[in-house]
């Protein structure tokens, strides 16, 4: 049984778009580099060659991947979640218990995940941590270097 993944009506036209645009424009080079490395001769000590493969078969997979996801999708209305605990697409503001410094990241699925964003994967040490909890609670994210304590300061839906 396939895993189903949650996400938003943005994300999921985000992959849709990027998902055409390997189909199409992402074989268009890989054939090309292929025909480009085809014409060079003998193909059996042809490095070109076998990059153009190789390129070929990791662009395959990377469809063959996202089109799993967008098979199994299931596109969350962000206006009918419960924003008294968290959620996947919920913001949440936490303050770290040693540091005092306080963050805000929006949980979201595996496939959105961008730090750089501040959108953390609910299936991450700290996503997972933190689902469920009401303002108030400690999370506790487990890390190579020991326990990081965040108390749940703010939960809000829409855009950080």
């Amino acid at each position: 049984m396939s895993k189903i993944s949650y996400l938003t009506a943005e994300g999921y036209h985000k992959m849709k778009q990027e998902l055409a645009t390997l189909k199409l424009e992402g074989r268009q080079e890989v054939a090309a580099a292929i025909a480009e490395a085809r014409e060079k001769g003998d193909l059996s000590e042809n490095a070109e060659y076998d990059a153009a493969k190789d390129a070929q078969g990791y662009l395959e997979l990377k469809i063959n991947e996202m089109e799993k996801i967008m098979a199994t999708a299931r596109i969350i209305d962000e206006s009918q979640l419960d924003s008294s605990k968290v959620t996947v697409f919920a913001n949440v503001t936490i303050k770290n218990l040693k540091t005092k410094k306080e963050l805000t990241y929006k949980l979201v699925s595996e496939t959105e995940a961008d730090l750089k964003t501040k959108k953390i994967s609910v299936s991450s040490p700290m996503g997972s941590a933190l689902l469920g909890k009401v303002i108030g609670d400690i999370a506790t994210v487990e890390t190579p270097r020991g326990n990081l304590e965040f108390e749940i300061m703010n939960i809000s839906l829409g855009n950080v």
